[in-house]
């Protein structure tokens, strides 16, 4: 399976490219950051990473696309550029008609690193060693992106979002269960980190 990860943000947005065999491995098929200037009307900021979005889809031909999940930010003006690109990158995946999976930090976190609240240092880390890579993916969005690709494989198979059952994977408001023996160990970990995470508030500021 081939996952599309997106790490969303106005003026840095990671797209990352992984392909799964359904197991553990995962490797890296591409990586880059869509990159806009502050200065730019928002529009065309937004119409930019829209371009270099469907862009990576066409040429990387992903089956699913995972994204992170914005839902608490005390920079205002920070998370409503980040949640105006998530938006866009759900509107690329529903054009092509592609599985969508929303994923929290802390969830991305407790995936790649086993703790749901590990430092950006770690994450990039983790990254490298998981794709096997010679340097440490940079800048950290292209890292982030890869990870929340990783944490979609490890998670398991891809689901279209109106079947996705949002007790378990993030409708607004609501939090994960972190019981059930439908629940892997891994769910079980990412369901108490989210929870942990969402006490403290989960989204990093990310640059305007």
């Amino acid at each position: 399976m081939r996952i599309m990860g997106v790490d969303p943000g106005l003026t840095r947005c990671g797209i990352g490219i992984v392909e799964s065999n359904g197991g553990r491995r995962i490797s890296m098929v591409a990586v880059d950051v869509a990159r806009t200037k502050p200065e730019m009307a928002p529009h065309h900021r937004l119409l930019m990473i829209w371009n270099e979005v469907e862009h990576a889809i066409k040429v990387y031909k992903p089956d699913v696309i995972a994204v992170e999940r914005v839902f608490a930010q005390a920079n205002v003006r920070s998370v409503t550029g980040t949640a105006q690109v998530a938006g866009i990158v759900l509107l690329a995946a529903a054009k092509a008609g592609l599985p969508l999976g929303m994923h929290t930090p802390s969830e991305v976190k407790a995936a790649v690193t086993g703790n749901g609240r590990a430092e950006k240092a770690q994450v990039q880390l983790m990254v490298q060693r998981i794709l096997r890579l010679d340097d440490p993916p940079r800048p950290r969005d292209a890292a982030d992106a890869l990870a929340i690709a990783i944490c979609h494989a490890w998670r398991g198979g891809a689901l279209h979002m109106e079947d996705t059952d949002r007790s378990q994977h993030g409708g607004a408001g609501m939090l994960p269960r972190a019981e059930g023996a439908d629940l892997t160990p891994a769910q079980r970990m990412w369901a108490n980190a989210e929870r942990m995470s969402r006490r403290h508030g989960a989204v990093e500021p990310k640059a305007p």
